[in-house]
């Protein structure tokens, strides 16, 4: 699978932070005491099937990938507008952990991005991105919405309109 060279800009048709257990995990951090946890799959397992009464937005996207950035405002005003219906998003970073300190941490706290961000550090996509979902490729940006009755995949990128959508689908 080309997961890492593909940026997927589909078009569609018109018609905080939550329980990581930092002790358990690298964190990296910079002088803003901003922290992202370093994922193995493995790791990352939970936040995809969490059984509670959330609804998860997982949102995998990377810093390289236009139709990401373009799409995060979306994500990050479904976390602050949701926040009080046990909504919680989380953004699945794609990045080269060797850019964890340049490129990633610069990129979210310019953008002040309030949604839990962690990053995937498993070189084996082919083993793990079928158990994200049997239909994904492995081109970003893709999501996850889920709750305890309900679990959605999506190949393409959103507005805020469409997200909210479909998360408002899983809410009812």
């Amino acid at each position: 699978m080309l997961f890492f060279l593909a940026c997927a800009e589909k078009k569609v048709d018109s018609n905080q932070k939550e329980g990581l257990n930092s002790s358990d995990n690298k964190i990296a951090k910079t002088h803003t005491s901003t922290k992202i946890p370093i994922l193995s799959f493995k790791e990352l397992m939970p936040l995809l099937n969490k059984n509670n009464d959330s609804v998860y937005v997982v949102n995998f996207w990377a810093t390289w990938c236009k139709p990401c950035i373009k799409e995060l405002p979306a994500f990050e005003k479904i976390n602050a507008e949701y926040k009080e219906e046990k909504v919680k998003v989380i953004l699945v970073s794609l990045d080269f952990p060797e850019q964890l300190e340049k490129q990633l941490i610069p990129f979210v706290e310019k953008r002040d991005i309030m949604s839990e961000v962690v990053l995937l550090d498993d070189a084996d996509a082919n083993s793990w991105i079928p158990k994200v979902s049997e239909k994904w490729s492995g081109a970003i940006p893709a999501t996850v919405i889920y709750s305890n009755s309900e679990r959605k995949f999506y190949e393409r990128s959103f507005t805020y309109e469409e997200l909210e959508t479909e998360l408002e689908s899983i809410l009812k």
